[in-house]
């Protein structure tokens, strides 16, 4: 056969191609050659080929079939053969092919050779690509290796260990006592590595992390003499001696120093060095500055130390170099909830970074802005967010408003500043803001009651002749539905009132149901919000019904029910109107009980943190009930299904949710009645004529099914007359302690096998000294008769902190269950 051509030459033929096709053409022409030279055992030229298979191998062809090739260069006495051999099996093996499995051998041969380059291509090699039964195999010639004299080998077996103690982290300590010298080495390059070597079994190890905590004043020494040493031509990079030497030290004494004081201590004074004497005019230095700060923040430096890497990062954010900046916002962005007033004096500098071109350096400092709003500057800041609302790209819209939102709520200095901030968000970027935008703001207008004609009165006017924003649309629908009266009357003290005739109020909202941009929702709130005026107009109550009477054959269901049931309040019930139609009450924002809850996220059950307040007392919440629904295992449990106390009046319509969690409430928050749900038989036996408990479960012993910290609750028994499978239990809460417990919430769970109905406790508060008791009654519905079995869930504020405990109850007696 024809000699194969070069390496070189194959590149300049492939550089010629001038399409794919026939690159891949010459490719494969090259390849059938290869394969041939291969079939014959071609000695002579099995590097060159195995090179050029290589090259193909970096330009995304297949070249698997050159493995064994390798293995045969590597078994070479030849130098140049093992080379190529060996880099072959760095890009073409992997741990998970069982040919490298045949390299073991050769490895461990050459680990031995006597010749220095021939152990390093070996180290590079089992560095690269060794799996963990190689690494086992070979750990012993490792460890040999890290403790020669020579410099050039003990920096490749550095690495090599690293590999070795990441595929096989039990063979770490075989490399403990070959470190103790690794730092005394004056050649550069084995520092590096060992510092690579020692970050990572601290990093994997809590006894090595330890163990070399001793080496912090050495690692000082170190880092002293790098920053102090002259101009040294073999490590200078841009006049910093070794800057990767450098950061390597910093990240290990970042490790060392966490959370732990004498090491932190220790170190304190080289890092303040660091920070002073490093020239930020390259980009090396301002990489090792932002090394310097990771480390400061992440030990327990000093106050002092703690302002100073933070006015580095201020100072980064001033800086040309966008990635510069970037890194700076993001790392003031993780401190600043420890140390907020250090980053409150760079807010000009991070506010300026909102006017930057570049979309991440801008999502970074909106972040940022937010994190450092407080109750000082909440009217500054809000200004210049509400600029940037109104100028940024849309996919900043829908984070901002609800960061402006949230903060509002938190920091607001009035009633009247939160619902003009609020309001101009909804006028900037309405389209973009989030769901619960429109319920929040509904809250917060109905809660101020001394702002009803000012808010009504400027939502009017926001929607004059405009109903692209939606969400502004809603909320004005609805503000003009419960408080038009006062729009009309021009009985606004906040500003000069404005001249309204009711026929002009229904115009805008008959404009609103007719609108091409109205959306189905909309509709529905403009639709109500003109039934509502039928109870706060006079002269106009026949035009509103011939309106309300026109939608009922919509072809919008949503909006078609409605109508259908306001003609029926117009006509049947008109008796009932004005009590249905009445202003809505105040409205409480409920929230979880107790500071620590158990969240559902995907599945995974987790631990949030929650500002909470306790839930009005005569309502059990679903959510918080169905937080117990997987205690049980498995997937056999049956939700809560809570009761509302029959005395809520039917007004507050927010407040009744969907007890049985089938409804979709998406419409107005006032809005027709609630269609007939079926409901399980046992919910119904209340309501009939026959005497409610069976006298043969006075016989059913009572049981104390929790007894732990002052507080009992006890279970007795009863059955349904109605329905026999039902079994009534009546708990009883006491407390035997000094001080009263309140915000009581009970909660249980059982399997799905049964059904089970919580109904409101008499009380939320357990008096203290066994004064008297809480009671609630629980319906289970048990049709197959089986052993009740039963989780139970109790939060209480007691000492003035939050309680919560789980417990089980399996010790029901059999008569309340038979």
């Amino acid at each position: 056969m024809p000699a194969p051509i070069r390496l070189r030459e194959l590149i300049r033929t492939i550089r010629t191609a001038r399409t794919q096709a026939e690159e891949r053409e010459m490719i494969q022409k090259e390849c059938a050659a290869i394969r041939s030279s291969f079939r014959e055992e071609d000695n002579t030229y099995r590097c060159r080929n195995v090179a050029k298979l290589l090259y193909m191998h970096m330009l995304g062809y297949p070249a698997h079939f050159g493995q064994l090739e390798c293995l045969k260069l590597i078994a070479s006495q030849k130098f140049t053969d093992k080379r190529i051999g060996y880099l072959g099996a760095m890009l073409l093996l992997d741990e998970r092919q069982d040919v490298h499995l045949l390299m073991t051998n050769c490895i461990k041969n050459d680990l031995n050779h006597s010749t220095q380059y021939v152990q390093g291509l070996a180290l590079c090699t089992l560095g690269c690509m060794g799996s963990s039964e190689m690494c086992r195999d070979l750990a012993g010639e490792v460890e040999k290796l890290l403790k020669t004299s020579n410099s050039y080998l003990r920096k490749k077996a550095a690495l090599c260990a690293v590999h070795v103690i990441r595929k096989v982290p039990e063979l770490m300590e075989m490399f403990l006592p070959a470190t103790k010298n690794l730092l005394n080495e004056k050649n550069h390059g084995v520092l590096h590595t060992s510092v690579v070597l020692l970050t990572e079994m601290c990093e994997r190890s809590p006894d090595m992390l330890a163990h070399f905590r001793k080496l912090v004043p050495q690692l000082v020494r170190i880092l002293k003499n790098l920053i102090m040493s002259g101009y040294s031509p073999e490590h200078d990079v841009s006049g910093i001696s070794d800057p990767f030497l450098q950061v390597r030290i910093l990240r290990l004494l970042r490790i060392l120093g966490r959370n732990d004081d004498d090491s932190s201590e220790a170190m304190n004074d080289i890092l303040a060095q660091v920070a002073t004497n490093t020239e930020t005019s390259k980009n090396v230095g301002n990489a090792i500055l932002y090394e310097t700060v990771l480390t400061i923040m992440d030990i327990k430096s000093e106050s002092g130390l703690r302002v100073l890497a933070i006015n580095i990062l201020g100072r980064f954010l001033l800086n040309n170099d966008k990635n510069i900046r970037y890194v700076a916002l993001t790392s003031l962005l993780k401190t600043v909830q420890t140390d907020h007033n250090a980053v409150q004096r760079h807010r000009s500098t991070i506010v300026d970074c909102l006017k930057d071109l570049d979309v991440s350096i801008k999502r970074r400092a909106m972040e940022l802005s937010f994190a450092l709003v407080n109750g000082n500057n909440v009217r500054g800041m809000m200004k210049e967010l509400l600029y940037f609302l109104d100028s940024c790209e849309p996919e900043f819209k829908a984070d901002c408003a609800s960061g402006i939102f949230l903060a509002a709520e938190k920091y607001a200095p009035s009633k009247r500043w939160h619902i003009d901030t609020i309001m101009r968000v909804l006028t900037t970027a309405g389209s973009y803001v989030r769901d619960d935008a429109v319920p929040n703001l509904i809250q917060l207008i109905t809660n101020s009651v001394e702002m009803h004609a000012y808010t009504v009165q400027r939502l009017y006017k926001a929607i004059l002749g405009d109903y692209s924003q939606q969400p502004l649309v809603q909320v004005a629908s609805w503000c003009i539905g419960e408080y038009g009266d006062l729009l009309v009357s021009g009985q606004c003290e906040e500003e000069e009132p404005i001249q309204v005739t009711e026929d002009e109020v229904l115009d805008i909202l008959e404009s609103v149901l007719i609108s091409n941009m109205s959306a189905s929702v909309t509709r529905g709130y403009a639709l109500t919000a003109i039934m509502k005026l039928s109870t706060r107009f006079t002269c106009t109550v026949n035009r509103i019904k011939k309106v309300v009477s026109i939608y009922g054959s919509s072809i919008d269901v949503e909006l078609q029910q409605r109508a259908v049931e306001y003609n029926a309040l117009f006509k049947k019930y008109d008796h009932m109107r004005p009590a249905l139609l009445e202003r809505m009450p105040v409205m409480e924002k409920v929230t979880t009980n107790g500071p620590a809850e158990i969240v559902q996220t995907n599945g995974e059950t987790e631990t949030a943190v929650l500002e909470t307040k306790p839930p009005p007392s005569g309502l059990q919440p679903a959510n918080q009930a169905n937080d117990l629904l997987d205690l049980l295992g498995g997937s056999d449990i049956t939700p809560v299904i809570p009761t509302a106390p029959t005395s809520k009046p039917a007004s507050a319509g927010g407040e009744l949710l969907d007890l049985l969690g089938d409804l979709n409430l998406t419409g107005s928050p006032v809005s027709a009645p609630a269609p007939q749900i079926a409901q399980p038989p046992f919910l119904l036996d209340g309501l009939t004529s026959q005497p409610l408990f069976n006298d043969i479960a006075a016989g059913i012993p009572s049981i104390t099914a929790y007894n732990k910290n002052g507080l009992k609750i006890d279970f007795t028994f009863e059955r349904s007359n109605t329905n026999p499978s039902v079994t009534v239990i009546t708990i009883q809460a006491s407390n035997s302690t000094e001080l009263d417990m309140t915000d009581f919430v009970f909660q249980a769970a059982v399997p799905k096998t049964f059904q089970l109905q919580l109904l409101s406790p008499s009380s939320s508060v357990i008096p203290a000294f066994n004064s008297g008791t809480i009671t609630q009654v629980i319906k289970v519905l048990n049709p197959q008769k089986q052993q009740l079995r039963m989780r139970i869930k109790l939060t209480y504020n007691h000492k003035g902190s939050a309680m919560q405990d789980l417990a089980e109850v399996n010790n029901f007696p059999p008569q309340s269950w038979q």
